[in-house]
């Protein structure tokens, strides 16, 4: 919740583009995957954020909490992706995934999760 809470800012405008995405690498340790639906957003902190957050959900979050935090990220990958699209709004975009990294940091230490 606190992702999209921090990103809500960075979705000032929006643009409907029409965009060729190829999978990023993964750029932090071993164990990170991939996003899980595939949906690479072509920014590596982002797609690395997205990998650790999908983990960590899929992982270690009990089975009912699961369902309305995979909702809600859902429409955060679809801001970033959309703001991906958009030279104006890509730039901004690693500091904003390292933020959402920084504030997920806390909230999935419950669970166990190292972001």
């Amino acid at each position: 919740m606190l992702v999209t809470l921090a990103l809500g800012a960075c979705s000032k405008e929006k643009k409907q583009e029409t965009s060729t995405t190829t999978p990023a690498a993964t750029t932090t340790t071993g164990d990170a995957k991939p996003a899980a639906t595939g949906d690479s957003i072509g920014v590596p902190e982002c797609d690395d954020y997205i990998a650790k957050y999908e983990k960590c959900i899929g992982d270690k979050v009990p089975e009912m909490a699961r369902g309305a935090l995979k909702e809600a990220f859902e429409k955060t990958r679809a801001s970033w992706k959309e703001l991906a699209a958009n030279e104006a709004t890509k730039g901004a975009l690693a500091g904003a995934c390292k933020q959402a990294m920084e504030a997920s940091k806390t909230a999935l230490a419950a669970y166990g999760c190292e972001m």
